[in-house]
Formats: C-alpha cells, structure tokens, sequence
C-alpha cells in the first residue's frame, strides 16, 4: 500500500468527521451507544483522536494543508477550553477520561506544532495550557496512563506552562515496574498482555523522548530502543497473512492502532526488521480492514470490528474510541522518500514459512503457518489477573487459544462462558469452569484450581478483567499444550484427589468458525469437525462428539460453530485431544497417555514432542 493511499484514507476519515461536529468544532457528537462516562466524554475523545491524525497529516506534509485542518481544530480547540463556553470541554481534574484526551490534544500540539500552536492567539495558548495544565499533581492508575501524564507536563514544560518534574519520574517508575522481558510489558500489576503492550508501552517513550531536549536520560531511551526491537521482533510473527493482529485483548476496536510500534520503529530506527517488512506489517493491518468495510458507508469507525457490534467494547469505549486506531497512521509523519515508503514491501514471517514460538512473559506458545497463513496462540500464562483470583474467565483475555483468523465468542448473556478454546468442568446448571487465576508454569501447562461463578451479581464496568460473584469450587486441573503445523494436542490431568460429581463431565472445546451463514458440521465417534470461510476447525480425541451453536456471538458474523468433545472425568486421569486450527484437514497426531501424566505426540511430519503434566 501506497504512501498516497495511506494518505487518502486519513484525510476521509478526518472529512467523515465534519458532518458530526458543532459549527464551533468544539463538539464531534457521532451516532452510537454512549460510554459509561456519558456523551461529553464521548465528545471529547473523537476531537482529541482525530486531532492527533490532523497533527499528523500536517507534521507529514509540512503544513501543506488542502482541507483547512489546522484552522478546523484551532477553532475546536479554542471554543473547548474556553470556561465560559456551553461547548467547553470537561477538564482533567474533573473527568476521568479527559486525562487520556488530554494527551492525544497535547501530542497533537507538539506534532504540529509550527503549523498550530505558534499561530494562536496569547488568549487561546493560555487557555489551552490552563485546561491542560489541571493534570500536574493528578493520581493516575499504575497502567499505560501514566504516560498521559507524563506527555502533557512534557508539552506543557515546552511552552512554559506548570509541571511537575515528580510527576514524570513517578510515571516513568511505574513504567519500569511493568517492564517484564524479551521487550514485553504487562499492562499493570495484573497479567494483563495485550495490544497497550504496542501501541501505548514502547510507543509512547520514544515519541516523548523527542519531546523536550534534555529531559529523557540518554541511558533510559537506549533501553526503550533496545526493548521495542526485541519486541518488534516478536510482534511481527503475531500478523496473519490475511493482515490481521491477532483477535486478543480489550479496545479490539482500535483496530490497525496496532500498526503503531512498526511506525515508531521505523521513526525511530530502533528496530532491526527493514523497511518494507515494517510497512508490510502496517499496510496489512490497515489493508485488513479497508477490504472488510473499514470505515463504514459513512466514512466513520464505528464500535466493532469490521461492521458495527458495541457489545464487543468495554464500558469505556464510546463512539469516538475507534478513532485511537490513528496511532496506527503515526507512518504518515514520515516524508515520501523516507525508505519505509520507498522500498518494496517484504514478506511477513507467515508468508515465508511455517514457524513456531515460545514466548515466556505472556506464556503463549505460537504457531503460523504459511500454507493457509493464519497465526495461532496457545495461551498458558495471561488471564488479566493474578494466581489465585476466583473472578470469572475474560474471554479476550483467559482463553486457551487466540488467532489472526477466528474471533472469541462473546455472546450475549453468556459473555462469561468458556465457550470456547477451554478445558472446563461442566455443571448441569451452572455451565463450563473457569480457569481464571491460574499457575502458569514454562513452558505450555497451567495448573487451573476449576470454579464456576455467578457473575450476574456483579454490576461494575467491563474493563477487561472477568466478572465478579459468589464462587462455587470445582476440582483442581492440570492443563498442557504441544502445538505443532496448525495442530494442538491439549491435554488435562486431573487431580487424584479431586472429589468429583457424576453430574460433572469434561469438556475439550475448539476453535470457533464465524461467517453470516452457519457453518457447516459434522460428528463422528470422538471427533467434531466445523467448516467455514475456509477454515478447518476440529476437535478429536475420546468421549461424545458435538458442536456448539451460537448466534450473534461476535463482531464478525451472525452464526459461531464450536466443536467439542466431552467424557466424564475421574481423579487421577489424563485426557488428550487433537485440536486444529487451519485452511484444510491436517493429518492429527497419533497421541500417547501414559498413567504418570505424560503424554506424546508423533506428528505426521515425523517429529515428536512430549510434555509431563504434574503439580
């Protein structure tokens, strides 16, 4: 994808906007259900958010500026910090979400700087620096928001408004104290891994570290540097060859925002993938969405994936959210000629062979495949919790497995149901088990202490971590992984002293097929097999054989096909079976048990792998 058509698609989705906003441009009230924070807030966050790709649109072309976008924003920028406004904007110290606004304004601001900024009137600089100013001494959760903070005391310190110098290097602590390896941040004390990992924690320090001369210790942005190509180097693997990033964690509907870290990479020059593989990575994101109705037939992000489906969002997303998928477009700051966009896009590491990964922060195992070109994770280590929390499973968050190709089933009065891609205990009445707060231990096996829980007691906001309620205790199960060409042997011991109710049965689920139509499916002894949008989804293995159907389950089609197999458990015993995800059949496995709880595979290619469940 082209410069010039990156280009294209920014500016009609700053021109889509335009229908939507108040004659002061203060207010973009688009069409779509509120956030729990209410329509102000949501006015707020779609100027601040497309602000920042106007600040980029001018930052890449100069000021060169056709459609009159730094007199627009001025004009909204203006009218919303202006106390005496009907139109004014809640302030940080008063709202919130205008914390995080407020950075989007102030990066916006330094990024476009020359061609805004500098030609304001004394009146509106320091009615903007008093609107931004409410954010020094503010407390900020120990998340990706610390950098809200530091990014605006930082802008604010360039045009000598207040700052706090305690401010900054509290933030940047709490930073560090998310840091854990291999160039993978948590998002919090919690083992929350997700695309903030990306698109806030490594492209966030370097933009600041550009900021202000002198105030990034030159060591620190070293480090960061170092940490975002470690990362890189993995993220990369984490793109189908469809485009898509991997379909894992909360705000999915930020879409191609996860192109972010490839853009700052290439900025930066702190990457050693080249060129046109970082712009092979970002094209395909942005490539997968416009080929899928990304925007809409009004030009606008909407909540959801491709089409419009809020119930994916958490409680904080309103309709201007999307619009932080323009971190994405952060490439459009660098001029034709710079070599991201001159040279010939390379192929990504699923285009060029099959591969596999290990990746012990978030405890996932990854496989791509380059015949069918979809990317798999097998996830023994993120639950956006910690071990021993008895909240109910997240199901962006706590399934066994995630792709570039399938989306988790979120349906309606069932959102905390393991539906899918589980090893659960079922209950006649309350359903499958949750694994939340499990043991994860290196590398493929968790050990899960299995617990049902009444989450209709809970009423709080959705803010990615499982639901809350009374907690009934199931039996303590060992789970492992051996991934291998599109294939999964997922295996469960049980333990020996696990008290167990003959109602209870095991259930092994698979990957869910989506597409507008059901899905076709079959079953036979031990084996349920779903076919759609081509892809292969199957669960082999021991017991009954079924499919589980749902309908608008998820943002990207209306019927959702599941197989499982399910048997009735004994303590002490270890189940196997074959889970695939992929273009075509795939040849399964021939599967060992032995009574120790090892359990090997022989792969038709010849190989074999073998794990050993205990604990």
């Amino acid at each position: 994808m082209s410069r010039e058509l990156w280009a294209a698609t920014a500016d009609n989705l700053l021109l889509s906007l335009r229908p939507w906003a108040s004659p002061d441009h203060a207010r973009i009230d688009l069409p779509g259900p509120a956030s729990a924070y209410g329509p102000d807030s949501d006015s707020l966050e779609a100027f601040a958010r497309s602000f920042l790709l106007a600040a980029i649109r001018l930052r890449g072309e100069n000021g060169v500026d056709p459609h009159g976008l730094a007199e627009w924003y001025a004009d909204g920028l203006r009218v919303g910090t202006d106390p005496q406004s009907p139109h004014r904007w809640p302030r940080p110290d008063e709202l919130g979400q205008a914390k995080v606004e407020a950075c989007s304004i102030a990066l916006g601001l330094h990024l476009s700087r020359p061609w805004l900024w500098d030609k304001l009137a004394d009146r509106d600089r320091e009615q903007l620096v008093a609107w931004l100013a409410t954010v020094v001494g503010e407390e900020y959760p120990p998340i990706n928001w610390v950098w809200f903070q530091i990014v605006v005391e930082t802008f604010l310190k360039s045009v000598g408004g207040p700052w706090s110098m305690a401010d900054i290097e509290s933030g940047l602590a709490v930073h560090e104290s998310l840091y854990r390896g291999n160039g993978w941040y948590a998002d919090g004390p919690e083992r929350a891994y997700d695309h903030y990992n990306g698109w806030a924690l490594h492209v966030y320090p370097l933009l600041w570290a550009t900021m202000e001369p002198g105030l990034c210790d030159p060591q620190r942005e070293t480090l960061w540097r170092e940490r975002l190509n470690e990362y890189l180097q993995t993220a990369v693997h984490l793109i189908g060859a469809n485009g898509s990033p991997l379909a894992q964690g909360r705000s999915l509907t930020y879409r191609f925002a996860a192109a972010a870290p490839f853009w700052v990479g290439a900025i930066t020059g702190a990457t050693d993938l080249p060129p046109g593989l970082l712009r092979r990575a970002a094209s395909g994101m942005l490539g997968h969405f416009l080929d899928r109705g990304v925007p809409d037939e009004r030009g606008l992000l909407n909540l959801g994936w491709y089409g419009e489906w809020p119930a994916m969002a958490q409680s904080y997303s309103g309709p201007g959210s999307p619009y932080w998928a323009v971190k994405g477009m952060l490439g459009l700051t660098l001029p034709a000629e710079h070599p991201v966009w001159a040279d010939a896009e390379l192929p990504l590491p699923v285009e060029t062979g099959d591969f596999e990964l290990t990746l012990p922060e978030p405890g996932w195992l990854v496989n791509g495949t380059s015949d069918d070109g979809i990317v798999r994770i097998v996830n023994h280590g993120t639950d956006h919790s910690n071990p021993g929390d008895e909240r109910a499973d997240s199901p962006l968050y706590a399934r066994l497995g995630y792709s570039t190709h399938t989306m988790p089933s979120m349906a309606a009065g069932a959102w905390d149901q393991a539906l899918e891609n589980s090893v659960a205990i079922v209950h006649p009445e309350l359903g499958p088990s949750h694994r939340n707060g499990f043991t994860a231990r290196p590398y493929g096996i968790s050990i899960t202490e299995a617990h049902w829980v009444k989450t209709d007691e809970d009423d709080g906001p959705e803010h990615g971590s499982g639901r809350a309620g009374s907690v009934a205790k199931g039996p303590r199960l060992i789970l492992g992984s051996l991934l291998h060409g599109g294939q999964e042997v997922r295996a469960v011991r049980v333990d020996p002293a696990a008290e167990l109710d003959p109602s209870w049965t095991l259930e092994i689920s698979g990957w869910p097929i989506t597409g507008d139509d059901a899905p076709a499916g079959s079953m036979e002894a031990g084996q349920a097999v779903v076919e759609g949008n081509d892809l292969h989804s199957s669960v082999s293995g021991f017991g009954q054989a079924g499919i589980r159907r749902l309908v608008n389950a998820g943002p990207t089609g209306s019927h959702t096909a599941i197989p499982l197999v399910t048997t009735t458990p004994h303590p002490g015993e270890t189940y196997a079976a074959v889970v695939t995800l992929a273009g075509t059949a795939k040849t399964p496995p021939k599967v060992d048990v032995h009574p120790d709880g090892t359990v090997v595979a022989h792969w038709p290619d010849g190989t074999t792998s073998s794990l050993v469940l205990k604990g």
